[in-house]
């Protein structure tokens, strides 16, 4: 059953101001533009003031420079957007990961479950684990030898979590995910490719999303480690020995080479391409797409790569590129002449 809140008692929630009748229900956060009645919804940007005269919501979240604008009941608070996220977090509907202990989850004699775990159907959990209060895993996950688990995390179906790897706590695992598979290492003997074991592991701090078929490889000696508060979009590869910084985010389909160090509180954008053994500062934006082959040292948007064109477009400038060599050449020609001239 949805969970239904008057004006009132979300407005409390969210430390908002009400202006309206706040016995008015709400049960679900909506668009502006498709919002009807038990709906709320959210202005995050002025350009879009004029949506609010059609709007058929209950209520908006809404600044107060942006109230005059405003048709119906309306929570003002400092960041809409802020709110629209809170405000879904009271009305989500998303079920648990599992419920209780299911009979057909495999669960090692000497791992240690906290109070309230709850283990899926067909999961399996190896020796030595350590799973803390509160923690879910979904149908078919595989946890590993020794590894640990901390209190409230949840792993949605079919995770895999590697023997040694550690989770933090409040962490969020979704499907398909794979943490603390080997690392890429490998030495060349004679043609003949050899195999490095990865003795290290990964370690993965608090309140740690990570998206869908994401794969994070453990370290070859030292260990793969991110950060507290980090988001990790779907289908990403993360290295082995890579490190990542408080609260970076780090959009679908990034890949990032081995022993990379990416700094805190960066923004990277979703088919990004990192090469490994370098250093990415504190305060980093790329945009999406980016192919970052040196390291930054200065905070900043940085960008890559050549935006959508015609083919009859890209054909010309791929022509050009091709050129670039030749023409560099002349124009040291030319400007050799004019120093002499100069002179």
């Amino acid at each position: 059953m949805a969970k239904q809140l008057t004006l009132t008692e979300l407005a409390e929630h969210l430390g908002a101001t009400l202006h309206g009748d706040g016995a008015q229900v709400v049960s679900s956060v909506a668009s502006t533009d498709n919002a009807h009645e038990g709906q709320i919804t959210f202005l995050s940007a002025s350009k879009y003031r004029k949506q609010l005269a059609d709007s058929k919501a209950t209520a908006v979240l809404i600044k107060e420079a942006d109230l005059p604008y405003c048709q119906t009941a309306a929570l003002v608070v400092p960041d809409p957007y802020l709110a629209y996220a809170l405000c879904a977090q009271v009305f989500d509907t998303t079920p648990a990961c599992a419920v209780d202990i299911a009979p057909s989850a495999v669960i090692a004699e000497d791992a240690v479950l906290g109070q309230g775990v709850s283990v899926g159907p067909n999961a399996v959990i190896e020796s030595g684990v350590v799973l803390g209060d509160g923690v879910q895993i979904g149908a078919g996950c595989f946890v590993g030898k020794e590894a640990k688990i901390g209190a409230g995390s949840r792993l949605w179906a079919n995770v895999t979590i590697y023997h040694r790897v550690e989770l933090g706590e409040q962490c969020l695992i979704q499907a398909g995910a794979v943490i603390g598979s080997d690392g890429f290492g490998y030495a060349n003997h004679r043609g003949q490719w050899v195999k490095i074991p990865q003795l290290g592991t990964v370690i993965i701090g608090n309140r740690v999303e990570i998206g869908a078929c994401t794969t994070i490889d453990r370290g070859a000696l030292e260990n793969t480690v991110i950060a507290d508060g980090v988001i990790i979009d779907n289908q990403c590869q993360i290295a082995h020995n890579v490190t990542i910084g408080d609260n970076t985010a780090i959009a679908g389909a990034t890949v990032m080479a081995g022993s990379l160090k990416v700094g805190k509180h960066c923004f990277i954008g979703g088919a990004s391409v990192f090469n490994g053994h370098m250093e990415i500062t504190d305060g980093v934006t790329v945009t999406g797409m980016g192919m970052v082959m040196r390291p930054i040292t200065e905070p900043g948007i940085y960008s890559s790569g050549i935006p959508l064109q015609t083919n009859r477009e890209w054909r010309k400038t791929a022509a050009r590129v091709l050129k670039i060599e030749e023409m560099n050449k002349r124009l040291k020609v030319v400007e050799k002449q004019l120093s002499q001239d100069e002179e």
